[in-house]
């Protein structure tokens, strides 16, 4: 069974349909991250960038030598 809940104040609270026994175990998936972080992963994409792109980031951005 599966039911939608909102966290307040640092605890779940489910709809009053969710009748759940005492020690029940459950499991909490996060629908949406809320905020900037959900609005910025929202704009990420993969790059096709190269394995060293961190080391030699100026050779590639500026054109400097590149470090081996």
């Amino acid at each position: 069974m599966t039911y939608k809940g909102t966290v307040k104040n640092g605890v779940v609270v489910l709809p009053p349909e969710a009748v759940l026994p005492d020690g029940a175990e459950v499991e909490v998936n996060i629908v949406e991250e809320p905020g900037f972080l959900s609005a910025l992963l929202k704009l990420s994409k993969e790059r096709d960038w190269p394995d060293d792109f961190a080391l030699n980031h100026s050779h590639y951005v500026k054109g400097h030598p590149g470090k081996s």
